[in-house]
């Protein structure tokens, strides 16, 4: 394929990327243009979604496992096997109290700017609703405030949830995934931590609520879902195409609630999802992973042709193995997508790219498969940098031998950070995957510069220089720093 069509191709998947998975995220400092609250037509005004009749019920439920849960090797490191130093002990106090102070600085502006509303317009002073307007900040927020201590904001802030309504939203379409991650999430972790009853009922409502977008004729959900139309018993179909990862990372809060509430029903849910996946895996066009679109509505996982743990298909792997503790290791199956997914990934998302310092390092590109042939994108997303840490967890539960792929992959992500003046990672770039002994080529780095940036003149060093591209990178495709991504080192356990 012609590098400028591949180019052109590249641009094109990164354009969608942007439009599909992102586009919620950028703050214009524009005032949000926000859809009058819509209630929904009720008796009596006392609504509740799970009074809303079935249009598909389900005949027999999947329950959870009910035998002994196995033993499963403990994933955090042990830092009891030697004495932290005075040093030590205060350059970790001092970076705790930093952080500490971020979030309550954060809080605090939310609180004065935004309270009650999804996001605060940090640039404007304002505030956005984008999330359904249940006030997703204050609920994404609520497990950090008890964990860091702030005990007395965490009881004003489940104070406030009454005023939260399900029956009403400040959009006419819900995602389905965003409020399955943000709102149920934030209710349940923040159960677990304080046990405080009232966070349990309400995310029993707001699963009554999210289990309506199940109600198809093949029990797949309608990711992007007109809830109005539900609610009035409007008869509805899955999705006619979904981001995979919107419809694959829904099992650890609906498997969570049904083991709090004892309701199967949110556990059967998304059963039904993980038996599509595992009876497709091997048949998609990169077999082991799947596309990064899936068409829901007639269970198609395998047509798309793009494979990629990076955006819109990320969180999808990150559950696997996550999935298979909450459910004590009895649904063996979560392993064995995870295991076919990575062996999948290690042979052709995973490459060593040229670097300048020679670092034995890993980034996790992007693959197309044309008419059977296997193509590696060497595109590199921050997004994806929670690989690595994915991977050390699985490989410390499961017994891998994967360590050293789990650190290779942090390293690139803190060596694409290191090559920018900024030190902050772009959101998209390209690289150049090793040939041979990967040693540091200039001349070889310069000719893929001219190769790729075709259009902008005969010299490398000067395309270089006015795209200000770091030594490795023939491409920043997204220069912008979103502020949503978190990695960690992985630890072997002592």
């Amino acid at each position: 394929m012609p590098p400028s069509l591949r180019r052109w191709l590249s641009l094109g998947f990164v354009a969608a990327v942007i439009i599909l998975g992102l586009y919620h995220l950028i703050d214009f400092d524009q005032p949000s243009v926000v859809i009058e609250s819509i209630p929904v037509a009720s008796k009596n005004n006392h609504f509740q979604w799970k009074d809303v009749p079935k249009q598909y019920p389900v005949s027999s439920m999947m329950a959870l496992p009910t035998a002994r849960p196995l033993h499963i090797p403990t994933i955090q490191f042990d830092f009891s096997w030697r004495k932290e130093s005075k040093e030590e002990k205060d350059k970790r106090e001092a970076r705790m109290k930093a952080v500490k102070e971020n979030f309550a600085h954060a809080w605090e502006g939310y609180k004065a700017h935004a309270w009650m509303k999804d996001e605060v317009a940090p640039l404007s002073g304002g505030s956005r609703d984008t999330f359904g307007g249940w006030a997703a900040t204050l609920v994404d927020s609520l497990d950090t405030l008890w964990i860091m201590g702030f005990k007395k904001e965490f009881m004003n802030a489940v104070g406030a949830l009454d005023k939260i309504d399900f029956s009403r939203s400040s959009g006419e379409e819900i995602n389905v995934f965003e409020t399955t991650i943000r709102y149920l999430g934030g209710f349940l972790s923040a159960y677990d931590l304080s046990g405080h009853a009232d966070l349990l009922t309400k995310a029993i409502q707001l699963g009554e609520m999210l289990y309506v977008a199940f109600d198809t004729p093949n029990r797949m959900p309608n990711t992007r879902w007109r809830w109005k139309d539900a609610a009035n018993g409007t008869s509805q179909e899955a999705a006619a195409y979904t981001i995979v990862a919107e419809i694959g990372s829904l099992s650890l809060e609906f498997t969570r609630l049904s083991q709090l509430s004892g309701d199967p029903k949110y556990f059967d849910a998304v059963q039904r999802i993980t038996e599509q996946f595992l009876r497709y895996q091997n048949q998609t066009k990169l077999p082991g992973m799947w596309p990064v679109i899936v068409t829901p509505e007639n269970a198609d996982f395998v047509s798309d042709n793009t494979f990629s743990l990076g955006a819109m298909s990320d969180s999808l792997y990150e559950y696997l193995p996550k999935q298979y503790m909450l459910l004590g290791g009895l649904h063996k199956e979560y392993r064995e997508m995870y295991e076919a997914a990575i062996a999948t990934a290690k042979q052709h998302n995973f490459f060593r790219p040229l670097n300048k310092d020679n670092l034995d390092i890993l980034v996790s590109g992007l693959v197309k498969v044309y008419d059977g042939k296997v193509e590696l994108i060497p595109e590199g997303q921050h997004l994806v940098c929670f690989a690595g840490g994915m991977i050390g967890i699985a490989s410390q539960i499961f017994g891998l031998d994967d360590l050293s792929t789990a650190s290779k992959l942090v390293d690139g992500c803190i060596w694409a950070y290191a090559s920018t003046p900024a030190k902050i990672m772009p959101e998209t770039f390209r690289l150049i995957p090793c040939k041979g002994d990967c040693l540091w080529n200039e001349a070889e780095w310069l000719k893929e510069v001219l190769n790729y940036q075709t259009g902008y003149g005969d010299s490398a060093n000067d395309i270089a220089q006015e795209r200000r591209l770091p030594p490795g990178f023939t491409d920043i495709m997204d220069r912008s720093y979103i502020l949503r991504h978190v990695f960690e080192r992985t630890l072997p356990a002592s």
